[in-house]
């Protein structure tokens, strides 16, 4: 592999104005003492989930993956619009980029191009409403030399003493708008979604460069986790803020920054508004919404919850969950369409 630290560079006077103690050489590795705390192997307790260590969270989400409902694009949107940013380091993407795929868009005016929106791969530091700093690891995902795109957020990691890592994008699923978004929670190790079920077994995928950072982020040994909306598969290509504020909240929740998800309100609003509009002038995407309700409603009275998302009440196991979801989907698809 090549050298990590060749494709990305680092705002030292940035890095200083927003961390502070994390100055250059200031590097751990994981189990490392932190200044003021016990060692890093030790769970620290915090608004949030217990986690390792007492630096900043860092929240990930690269587009170029699926992401149903543009939810993880929408969410890094809102922070970078709504929040405080500082850029602290910056990815050589022309390593990492194949053009030929992903092509940047360029203004053409008359008679002559005026514009290049040259795509990019940061991380920022973010102010959040109450004053606590994250960092937001966002841009395109690289096509190329994910390994060492990997190796060099990893140095970062442990670079900035990140506490804990979370990342989100959405997925199409079949389920129904009009009830409670539900999502997947995976994570380096239970104790961070120990209040969340999983709804699928062992299964493969098509891989990512966020699921492969975060499966080495664990091997690592730092505390890492993911948040996967389930979006209706009929809103799988429109921008759907909802799902983006489901993930935030999700968010504040698991590390209790103060993302000020209100601003999103009124274009959560107004997307349910257009959906319902739809729904109501079409009959054929009125009965696919209506099957797809009795569908959900069938597998939550299967499970004995009205709300398929994590609550405080006891949840089934993660076999239990499994088997009914597995025997669910079998009558499904021998119902036909």
């Amino acid at each position: 592999m090549l050298d990590p630290q060749d494709i990305y560079e680092v705002d030292e006077a940035a890095v200083a104005r927003t961390l502070g103690a994390h100055a250059p050489g200031d590097e751990r590795l994981p189990g490392d003492d932190v200044a003021g705390a016990a060692p890093g192997s030790e769970v620290v307790e915090r608004r949030g989930v217990a986690r390792r260590g007492e630096g900043p969270v860092m929240v990930h989400s690269m587009r170029g993956f699926v992401d149903a409902g543009a939810a993880g694009e929408i969410a890094v949107e809102h922070l970078v619009g709504e929040l405080t940013t500082e850029r602290l380091v910056t990815f050589d993407i022309d390593q990492l980029l194949d053009y030929r795929s992903k092509r940047g868009t360029m203004t053409f005016d008359s008679d002559r191009w005026v514009g290049y929106d040259a795509p990019e791969l940061a991380i920022d530091h973010v102010t959040d409403k109450e004053g606590t700093g994250f960092l937001l690891l966002h841009g395109a995902e690289p096509d190329l030399q994910w390994e060492r795109v990997v190796a060099a957020v990893e140095q970062l990691v442990r670079r900035f003493d990140v506490s804990l890592a979370v990342g989100v994008h959405g997925i199409p699923m079949g389920v129904p708008h009009t009830r409670p978004m539900s999502l997947t929670a995976h994570a380096t190790r239970s104790g961070l979604i120990e209040d969340y079920t999983s709804w699928f077994g062992s299964v493969k995928v098509p891989g990512s460069l966020a699921a492969l950072l975060e499966l080495r982020l664990g091997e690592a040994g730092h505390d890492a986790l993911g948040f996967t909306m389930h979006v209706p598969h009929y809103l799988a290509q429109s921008h759907y803020p909802p799902a983006a504020v489901v993930a935030l909240q999700h968010i504040e929740r698991t590390t209790g920054l103060a993302l000020g998800i209100g601003a999103l309100d009124a274009a959560a609003v107004d997307a349910r508004i257009e959906v319902e509009q739809q729904v109501a002038e079409s009959g054929e995407i009125a009965a696919v919404v209506s099957a797809l309700e009795e569908q959900y409603d069938a597998f939550s009275r299967s499970i004995g919850r009205p709300n398929l998302l994590a609550e405080s009440a006891p949840l089934p196991t993660a076999d239990e969950l499994g088997a009914e979801f597995e025997r669910f989907l079998a009558q499904q698809d021998g119902s036909g369409d």
